[in-house]
């Protein structure tokens, strides 16, 4: 934009642009510039937030499988797991996570069958077995891909203190000691939240 000065006829009827409205103008505009520049060269990265709070095993695949994909197309991913979904983190507690044959409704199995003693213990080789035959990743791959991929596995720091649990008891690279408004900061600065 040229900034010279020049001077229209008064007789023309025109302002002139030395005026006080001129500048203003071109102020205006010079901060409009600005911000389109700003938009042009901005961060234009997704976002997604996923706040994980169940801790079964059929339910620590979802999670970790959308943050993995999603990072892989380069976006940026916090999963953020609370209560019974900070055992998808705990590095002990991760191995041992059950499929619960109980309300179930893709479980073959009446309820009054599925609460037998053994029944979540049986649920959950079956599907091992079906994940070992398909070979489809286990949980701690997922978690390993997750982390490599730059996906912020978050774990919640009230629900550590409320379980008893020891920072050390989790995966490397998970981030421990996060909040609820630092989760909550993240999600309205996502395009994409989801609750599994």
């Amino acid at each position: 934009m040229s900034t010279d000065k020049t001077t229209a006829s008064v007789d023309d009827g025109e302002v002139e642009p030395d005026s006080t409205e001129v500048q203003a103008l071109r102020k205006r505009v010079e901060e409009l510039e600005e911000s389109i520049a700003d938009l042009e060269g901005g961060d234009d990265q997704q976002k997604m937030t996923i706040v994980a709070t169940q801790g079964s095993f059929d339910m620590a695949y979802p999670p970790l499988i959308l943050a993995s994909t999603a990072a892989a197309f380069g976006w940026d991913v916090v999963v953020f797991h609370t209560f019974w979904g900070l055992d998808i983190l705990h590095e002990e507690k991760s191995k041992k996570l059950k499929l619960s044959a109980v309300g179930n409704p893709n479980m073959p199995v009446p309820n009054a069958v599925a609460a037998l003693p053994g029944m979540d213990t049986m649920a959950t080789k079956m599907m091992q077995k079906k994940i070992d035959e398909n070979g489809t990743a286990t949980i701690e791959e997922l978690i390993d891909l997750s982390l490599e991929s730059g996906v912020d596995l978050q774990a919640c720091q009230m629900t550590i203190e409320l379980m008893d649990y020891d920072e050390d008891d989790f995966y490397d690279g998970v981030t421990t000691g996060v909040g609820a408004a630092t989760a909550i900061q993240h999600m309205a600065e996502s395009d994409v939240q989801l609750l599994v």
